[in-house]
């Protein structure tokens, strides 16, 4: 039997929409979940929503509905989100679900029987918004350290539970296993647990808007020991029963402390296993605060997307910050990655290669000792062993899903630089583009937890022998930072582009002059001036250029012709069309004549000028 692997999120309040912060858990969740399936394993991936609580009724009563009816009105929101996010899980579990109620019920009595559950009373500070108590300690000037606003302060009839007791159990869970994680977060959860444990409340009678205890029905059930539950009664279905214990629960940093201090006592108090692992990742920052609806420091999941689309914002979250760490949320950041990153090294490579692929074809290379993940330690392909697989695998039994990126991203850098250095464009070796192929295969496999529409077109692309040339994978996006004319990043000032008598010799240095051949001329509709050229640029494959010589050259002039164009110039959007660079020509001093710079015939597409 495939061995099993269970990955949870913890489940959202759904007072509102969902956004970037509610995202990055779930995709992370994803991403690890479509890991372990590429490894063969029979995957459990769990999400869902929090319905009930103080929290949910006031959200509902300020909208004028009866509490299940504001969340039923909302989960449509949270699944439309994983569903746009391309979050593929198993289960989308709600607190008011009645297998999870049942199962709630069933734990309250059992924690009850058995003595760990008595009535008392409860005076402290509680924020709604987090539902959590909180000591005067850990107060900032009064007001919650999470939503920085006023706290409430509570007297009231409660059901306690034991927490005190199982406080040097919780030690010794900490200091014998890896049930903390990331390492850099177990001291803090250890030293605060070795400070004292007080009993926790966990009823609430001053309203109705929960799982009512069984031994008395005029309480309903604290929303923490509600919710945490939603892990272990999701697997009570039939079918689900051998997932438990959970793999692994990813959860943000602000709840890691009920995660691994509630949930373990409960647990251990109702006599059932440990889940394995609490992972908790850092926060994701607005002008260096915290990312919160309700303090007004919001991405929407339609904006995230929206600004170079899904896959690139995928790629950018565990890219651009450490997962386990805070990152501060930048537009601009997530452009420069899409551009560069993807575009330039992951996009030029397959462009290129397909390119030459198709046009050469490829020689298999024998590989007598393939294992079982399709790699070839007997090949001769030099490239492919530059492939650390094991690290990357490494990375991701740790969750450093981070790591395991920038890995796969380094081997990218390694086939984009064989590239370079085999030039078979000129050579036509067949078996240097087999190696790339063989190559490119690996990278769409280990692509695909983290961007998985693309990956899935490199797969189509590069699936047989017979290679066809790949369509654009990331069309670069043009900023107000872009206008002026940008040479591998580096901005070229305007004057460098226009008839001055003199410019630097290191802005000239910058240009990526090559040699290019027409292959296709097409006239744009509504311009005078302008043809659309299709370009033949060797090792960089095809480029299309808006040139304005339409009063110039017809299209039997140009069908077939070498030019120079400058290659590394950002693209720009002309009559619709994304042009890739710009031509080189002489003109008269009045404009009148314009003649295109052409190279000896002999000299082949994609070589280089200077």
């Amino acid at each position: 039997m495939a061995e099993k692997f269970y990955i949870t999120t913890p489940i959202y309040y759904p007072n509102d929409v969902p956004h970037i912060g509610h995202a990055y858990t779930t995709i992370a969740a994803d991403v690890i979940a479509r890991w372990n399936k590429l490894q063969g394993k029979e995957v459990f991936f769990l999400t869902g929503t929090d319905d009930h609580g103080k929290k949910i009724l006031e959200a509902a009563t300020k909208a004028n509905k009866i509490p299940k009816q504001f969340t039923d009105d909302l989960i449509p929101e949270f699944k439309s989100a994983w569903k746009k996010l391309n979050v593929n899980y198993d289960r989308f579990i709600r607190t008011t679900d009645p297998d999870h109620e049942a199962v709630v019920q069933q734990i309250l009595q059992k924690c009850f029987d058995n003595g760990d559950i008595y009535k008392g009373e409860y005076e402290g500070f509680y924020c709604t918004g987090c539902e959590a108590y909180f000591t005067e300690k850990d107060l900032e000037d009064g007001c919650c350290p999470i939503h920085k606003k006023p706290i409430e302060l509570l007297k009231e009839e409660t059901y306690m539970f034991r927490l005190s007791k199982y406080q040097n159990k919780l030690l010794e869970l900490y200091e014998k296993t890896n049930f903390l994680a990331p390492r850099h977060r177990k001291q803090e959860i250890i030293n605060r647990v070795k400070e004292g444990l007080r009993d926790l409340s966990i009823s609430r009678n001053s309203f109705n808007w929960g799982i009512p205890l069984p031994f008395d029905k005029t309480h309903v059930t604290y929303v923490w020991f509600d919710a945490l539950f939603n892990y272990y009664s999701a697997t009570r279905e039939k079918g689900k029963e051998d997932f438990w214990p959970a793999n692994v629960h990813i959860v943000g940093k602000d709840i890691f402390w009920f995660h691994t201090v509630y949930w373990p006592a409960f647990l251990m108090s109702a006599g059932l296993e440990l889940p394995k692992q609490v992972f908790a990742h850092g926060w994701w920052t607005l002008d260096k605060e915290k990312i919160s609806k309700s303090r007004g420091k919001v991405i929407s999941i339609d904006e995230l997307i929206g600004i170079a689309g899904l896959d690139s914002a995928r790629y950018f979250l565990f890219r651009e910050a450490s997962f386990g760490e805070d990152g501060d949320f930048s537009k601009e950041a997530l452009i420069d990655r899409h551009n560069n990153e993807l575009a330039n090294k992951l996009g030029n490579l397959i462009s290129r290669t397909s390119s030459l692929a198709e046009k050469y074809g490829i020689e298999k290379i024998a590989c007598p000792n393939q294992d079982e993940s399709n790699i070839c330690e007997g090949t001769e392909n030099n490239l492919l062993k530059k492939l650390n697989l094991k690290q990357i695998e490494e990375y991701f039994e740790e969750y450093r899903i981070d790591k395991a990126l920038s890995e796969i991203f380094a081997f990218i850098d390694h086939c984009n630089e064989f590239v370079q250095h085999e030039k078979p464009w000129e050579t036509h070796d067949t078996k240097v583009l087999y190696q790339l192929v063989e190559s490119i295969r690996q990278i769409a496999k280990l692509l695909s937890p983290f961007i998985p529409d693309t990956a899935e077109r490199i797969q189509e692309v590069f699936a047989k022998d017979q290679i066809k040339k790949a369509p654009i994978l990331f069309t670069k996006i043009e900023t107000s930072e872009s206008i002026s004319p940008k040479l591998n990043n580096t901005e070229i000032p305007n004057k460098t582009m226009e008839n001055v008598t003199t410019i630097q010799f290191e802005d000239f240095a910058k240009l990526d002059l090559r040699v290019a051949e027409i292959e296709n001329i097409e006239d744009i509709p509504g311009a005078d001036k302008l043809y659309k050229l299709t370009l033949g640029v060797g090792e960089l494959g095809e480029r299309t250029i808006c040139a304005g010589i339409k009063q110039f050259y017809n299209h039997d002039d140009l069908k077939g012709k070498k030019i120079i164009i400058i290659a590394n110039l950002e693209p720009r959007k002309l009559k619709g069309i994304t042009s890739q660079g710009m031509l080189l020509a002489a003109s008269t001093k009045d404009k009148k004549t314009v003649s295109l710079i052409s190279p000896d015939s002999d000299i082949a597409p994609g070589s280089t000028v200077g």
